[in-house]
């Protein structure tokens, strides 16, 4: 990149009338403004951190003055910057505290990671870790707590499953927790058993609570620095902004704080957890829009319908096709979820329900409907997330109701290898169904569903036009006939995604009079084969028209 500096304060525009001197302008490059009107472009303005002109690079140069910095970048793509609509900034934040079990194979390597921490600590600290799958083990059966308590007797051990609706606890944990076969299920969870009753270990959604209710929470100052660390992991993938599903009061005061003194380089659209209290407090203070400087979005609750696909959490319509004894666990009662929803609308309050299967799915949208009916609201812009698993009837209700499925393109890529053991292949019909989605006249924001799955926001942006994985696998994509365009898969990620969050008039494109928040990248995603996408690097994030990331030294 060659980076210069311009000469008067003020320049004459074409019409003659004199412009305020550009703080910024990008030129010499291939943007994509996602504009219907001007999509693509070889120059951009930037004033006040705000774009105020996209165009060619003659015009844009005459708004050079003497304090503005000119990027000429050789050509270099820029794409608006992107927007992870599902994903867990307290999860990534946490994870960068925990043991990381991602990408592990096996239970013995996970053991044998958390043994190396427990060496680490002090004998009785808590070791708590996140990221294990036993669909990438040899044996995909559900692991028991035995190797575990073996290995590390000395500590309590709290290890969340990838999707975050199971863990695995050694001993220790569960006598502290009073965890035995006497333990009842809870609503909307279990604990798996051995064929005496006695708990294996492993505890599934609400049962979660059990063991890590009594895990010492992290301090404010901890939050805080790991929560400076998670936001630039984000802007090191090119996410300016980020969709968070389920933050408690505690944290949304921190992250406030963080905010108002402008160590904050992200735009955070928060989804508020839907306890009693806070409920009340949201409602009380009512939705929160683009607080210090555009900061912060507090104008949406996440509810959650059931668990996940991988450990048989997601309620089905019919048992699954690997276990014919199970059908999920709905963990909200249909009238909960229904009074939730109708004050949302009272309140001014988006709700937004992760369901998975189809028959949480079907749940959430009788619950909408009912709702709806009862306060009626032509822009509600409520949302399912997830949205997985759709019975074929189901599919035109979300455009008849209004209802934005918020779904993350990268599960399916993650789920492809055994979702099918799971549901049949007559229900795999109704998965990861974009194309028949679209096809109704509604948008579908995408994102991540991080730490579940990686940061990296192109992952979901490439399997969503491609259905593929990092290694292009299948040949011709899974299912291919539901994928997106490319065009529709860059929408997913920018300007769909910001209006599922009321945040389109300020961001999600790159168009006069919204925020200049801006990706360069080194390969043109929108023109080269599907293999190089994930090839490709982030070489600066921006954010208002100022770098928050830069991979690549000044010249």
């Amino acid at each position: 990149m060659r980076f210069t500096t311009c000469a008067a304060l003020f320049i004459t525009s074409v019409a003659g009338a004199q412009t305020p001197a550009a703080d910024l302008i990008v030129t010499n490059a291939r943007i994509y403004t996602v504009d219907p009107n001007r999509p693509f472009v070889e120059a951009m303005v930037v004033k006040d951190g705000r774009v105020t002109f996209t165009g060619s690079a003659r015009l844009a140069m005459s708004y050079k003055g003497g304090a503005t910095r000119v990027i000429d970048l050789d050509g270099r793509t820029v794409i608006p910057g992107m927007i992870d609509s599902h994903a867990h900034m307290g999860g990534l934040a946490s994870g960068l505290r925990t043991v990381d079990l991602t990408g592990t194979t096996s239970y013995d390597e996970i053991i044998a990671r958390v043994a190396a921490r427990a060496k680490e600590m002090p004998a009785g600290s808590w070791i708590v870790g996140r990221g294990w799958d036993q669909n990438d083990w040899a044996d995909t059966r559900f692991p028991t707590h035995d190797a575990l308590s073996r290995a590390v007797p000395n500590h309590p051990v709290y290890l969340v499953r990838v999707d975050g609706h199971a863990a695995l606890v050694n001993t220790t944990a569960m006598r502290l927790a009073g965890v035995t076969a006497a333990s009842a299920d809870t609503r909307g969870g279990r604990l798996e058993r051995n064929p005496d009753k006695s708990p294996t270990g492993v505890l599934i959604d609400d049962a979660m609570s059990y063991v890590g209710s009594k895990i010492p929470p992290a301090s404010a100052a901890d939050i805080r620095t790991s929560m400076r660390a998670a936001i630039g992991e984000a802007n090191k993938w090119g996410l300016t902004s980020v969709h968070d599903a389920g933050v408690s009061q505690g944290e949304i005061g921190i992250y406030d704080e963080m905010a108002k003194s402008g160590d904050y380089p992200l735009r955070h659209y928060i989804m508020v957890q839907p306890d009693d209290s806070s409920l009340a407090a949201s409602f009380r203070r009512g939705p929160q829009r683009g607080l210090h400087n555009g900061r912060l979005w507090i104008t949406a609750i996440k509810a959650y319908a059931d668990g996940a696909l991988g450990s048989r959490g997601a309620a089905l319509l019919e048992p699954y096709s690997d276990d014919p004894h199970a059908n999920g666990l709905i963990r909200i009662a249909p009238e909960r979820l229904q009074d939730v929803a109708t004050r949302a609308l009272r309140n001014g309050f988006q709700l937004n329900t992760h369901a998975i299967g189809d028959r949480a799915n079907r749940m959430v949208l009788d619950a909408y409907e009912k709702a709806i009916a009862t306060v009626p609201s032509g822009d509600h812009r409520f949302r399912i997330e997830h949205a997985q698993i759709i019975h074929s009837e189901d599919i035109p209700r979300f455009s008849q109701l209004g209802v934005i499925p918020a779904m993350q393109a990268s599960h399916q890529t993650s789920d492809m290898y055994w979702a099918g053991n799971r549901l049949g292949q007559s229900r795999l019909l109704g998965s990861y169904a974009w194309r028949s989605l679209l096809n109704t006249g509604i948008v579908i924001p995408n994102g991540s569903d991080f730490p579940v799955e990686m940061v990296n926001p192109l992952i979901s942006f490439h399997a969503a036009f491609s259905r593929q994985d990092a290694k292009n696998w299948p040949v011709g994509g899974w299912l291919p006939q539901e994928a997106m365009t490319r065009e529709e898969a860059l929408k997913s990620m920018t300007i769909w995604a910001a209006w599922a969050g009321f945040m389109e008039k300020e961001v999600g494109s790159l168009e006069p009079g919204k925020y200049a928040d801006f990706v360069v990248l080194d390969q043109d995603i929108m023109q080269i084969p599907a293999e190089l996408v994930l090839k490709t690097r982030v070489l600066s994030t921006w954010l208002g028209g100022k770098s928050v990331f830069e991979s690549v030294t000044r010249q």
